[in-house]
């Protein structure tokens, strides 16, 4: 797709409506956009590449885009392989281009491209650096760790442009959510998955992005994925301040639920029953076992409190909450209440397991009572429940 963002700027970016996993993990059932840009001013700048899955439609897109016009920069934002498949063909095919990068990108390029010479054709930015095109300027921002070492931002004072990388991005293809963010109907549902599962663990980088970018006159945000965002930037900003800082996003209780037999999900439905009596203001369950273990994730950071009920299993947990914690620990969950439903027939230890996976988090509140259900839940257990319900709603 080629499309014309203003008299010098050319969006050359492609879909990918037939990828089944995102980075061989993340359902994206709306497909992804792997968004690439062009800036034909006196000097012309590549700004990223894209997938190797979509290198012959991109291709297409950057020779149309030119015009007959050569390339002076290639501008590499973000060496993760979904934005830089095609820089050594952009190399070959236009032998006279620099490629502009930070100094670890650059150092990056042989690990991805072994026979790879750019001997006197990279120029290394860094935080201040500036590329002059002509009536446009490129001012660099470092951005390490939102989400790999050598990324960087740039900021096109023309336009008010900021090239975000993969912050401020999405999943979803934009013949399907929209190319721009007005035209999205739920633009924060799938950048808050794709946040929380992708960039979520390095939330003090992003947020020291944000504070940089906060004095700059930013008028539409260029991501790497997902829609352009030109209105309401507060809204989208205040979200990802809101993400980045590990606070609540929605007051309520995301209760995560593994089941063997259907007796803990019987047990966390009862609560379900009784914190919505009890007047909690908002109460969502999930059967960890049959459902995307990315949006899971998303709801557990999304919401003020977590329960957490599972079946005990080989003196254990059972999988589907044990996988669940697993994520949650290398995605930095911290900050919340939880309160724990355990299930075993003959030795219960499921509760202790997430106890202990639990302590591996930061600022986490275990509430009391932990509920022991023994195989089924029985006229016994509800006192208990009750119980864990007014201490967590």
């Amino acid at each position: 797709m080629v499309k014309n963002l203003n008299d010098k700027v050319r969006y050359i970016g492609c879909d990918d409506l037939d990828l089944d996993l995102f980075e061989s993990q993340y359902i994206v059932p709306e497909g992804m956009a792997y968004n690439s840009y062009l800036i034909l001013d006196e000097k012309v700048a590549i700004m990223d590449t894209a997938d190797a899955r979509k290198a012959d439609e991109w291709k297409a897109n950057l020779k149309e885009a030119l015009g007959g016009r050569t390339p002076d920069y290639l501008v590499v934002h973000h060496m993760e392989p979904d934005h830089s498949a095609l820089i050594e063909w952009v190399l070959g095919e236009f032998p006279a281009l620099t490629l502009v990068a930070s100094a670890k990108a650059i150092q990056m390029l042989g690990q991805f491209f072994e026979n790879l010479n750019v001997d006197g054709r990279t120029l290394a930015v860094k935080e201040g650096s500036e590329l002059e095109l002509g009536s446009h300027k490129l001012r660099f921002i470092g951005a390490p760790m939102v989400h790999w070492p050598e990324v960087i931002v740039s900021f096109d004072e023309a336009d008010g442009a900021l090239y975000s990388a993969d912050a401020l991005g999405k999943f979803g293809a934009l013949s399907k959510c929209g190319f721009y963010g007005r035209d999205d109907d739920d633009w924060a549902c799938e950048a808050r998955r794709y946040y929380f599962n992708i960039v979520g663990k390095y939330g003090n980088p992003v947020r020291t992005l944000l504070d940089k970018t906060a004095q700059l006159p930013i008028k539409t945000i260029r991501p790497l994925h997902g829609p352009i965002l030109e209105d309401n930037l507060d809204e989208y900003l205040n979200l990802y301040n809101t993400w980045c800082r590990y606070e609540v996003e929605t007051e309520g209780i995301f209760i995560a639920c593994a089941s063997i037999h259907g007796g803990t999900l019987e047990a966390a439905e009862k609560l379900v029953d009784i914190l919505r009596a009890k007047g909690a203001p908002k109460v969502e369950v999930s059967d960890l076992c049959r459902s995307d273990f990315a949006e899971n994730v998303e709801d557990a950071f999304r919401h003020s409190k977590l329960v957490l009920a599972a079946s005990s299993y080989d003196a254990g947990v059972f999988t589907p909450m044990y996988e669940f914690l697993h994520r949650l620990q290398i995605k930095g969950f911290c900050n919340r209440k939880v309160g724990i439903i355990e299930n075993g027939s003959w030795a219960p230890s499921a509760g202790r397991v997430m106890k202990e996976m639990l302590s591996t988090m930061s600022n986490i509140e275990i509430v009391e009572p932990m509920v022991t259900i023994k195989s089924r839940m029985k006229a016994a257990d509800i006192p208990a429940l009750e119980a864990l319900a007014d201490a967590i709603k």
